[in-house]
C-alpha cells in the first residue's frame, strides 16, 4: 500500500523495515515479539542437535548471527543443554583473552560470535565446525567468517553448515540471487545497496 501510494523509491524505509522483520521472523519468534523469546524454533533445534553431535565427537564449533538478540537467545538455551561457550559482539572488549580460553580449554567446545565482530581478525583453527545461522547474504562476509578456521595449523576438514529457514524470505532471496547475479553482488551487504538494486517486481518475489 505504501509502495502504491508513494512510490518504490520514497518507500524505502519501510521496505528495509518489512524485509528485516521476515528475516528475523525466519530466525526465532521472540525476535518479533519478546514475550515468545523462550519459545523453541527450527533453527535453534537444528542447531543444538548439531551441536550436541558434533561435540559428541571431540568437535569444536564457531556459530556466526548477525542478531545479537538471536545470539542471546543461543546462549540461554546451550546453558539448559550444558554446553560450555564462548562469546564475542561488536561490544566485546578483551578478545584476545576470550580467544585464548576456547583455544585451550578443551571443555569449551563452541565459540558464539556476531558476524562482524567474528568476521575478521581472529584465528580459530582450533575448530572445524561452522555454523551460519542467518546467511548475511554478501558471499564475500560468510567466506571471510568461515576463514576463522582455514588458517595456517588448520589440519583437519572443516564442515560450514548454513541455516536456511524453507519458505520464507529467506528463501526468496536466495532464488533471486540465483535469477539477477547484479542483486546477488549487492543484495544486503549494504542495506544502501540492497536498496539500490531491488525493484519493486524484486520486492514482489519476496513477499509471494
Amino acid at each position: 500500500k505504501k509502495i502504491k501510494e508513494d512510490g518504490f523509491q520514497k518507500s524505502q524505509i519501510q521496505v528495509l523495515t518489512g524485509v528485516l522483520r521476515l528475516r528475523q521472523a525466519a530466525l526465532h519468534a521472540g525476535l518479533i515479539d519478546k514475550n515468545r523469546i523462550k519459545e523453541p524454533s527450527a533453527k535453534l533445534n537444528a542447531l543444538v542437535e548439531q551441536l550436541h553431535e558434533a561435540i559428541s565427537e571431540g568437535h569444536k564449533a564457531l556459530v556466526f548471527s548477525q542478531f545479537t538478540a538471536l545470539l542471546s537467545i543461543v546462549k540461554a538455551r546451550l546453558k539448559e543443554e550444558g554446553i560450555k561457550f564462548q562469546y564475542i559482539d561488536g561490544k566485546t572488549g578483551n578478545r584476545k583473552a576470550i580467544v585464548q580460553n576456547f583455544k585451550e580449554d578443551q571443555s569449551c567446545k563452541v565459540f558464539l560470535m556476531s558476524l562482524k565482530a567474528g568476521g575478521v581478525g581472529l584465528n580459530l583453527t582450533e575448530a572445524d565446525y561452522v555454523f551460519l545461522l542467518d546467511p548475511w547474504w554478501n558471499p564475500a562476509v560468510e567466506a571471510q567468517a568461515i576463514d576463522r578456521t582455514h588458517r595456517i595449523g588448520q589440519k583437519n576438514k572443516v564442515f560450514a553448515y548454513k541455516f536456511i529457514a524453507k519458505d520464507t524470505v529467506e528463501e526468496k532471496i536466495l532464488e533471486l540471487q540465483k535469477s539477477k547475479r547484479l542483486l546477488a553482488d549487492s543484495v544486503i551487504s549494504t542495506d544502501t545497496g540492497f536498496l539500490k538494486n531491488m525493484t519493486a517486481q524484486d520486492l514482489q518475489v519476496l513477499l509471494s
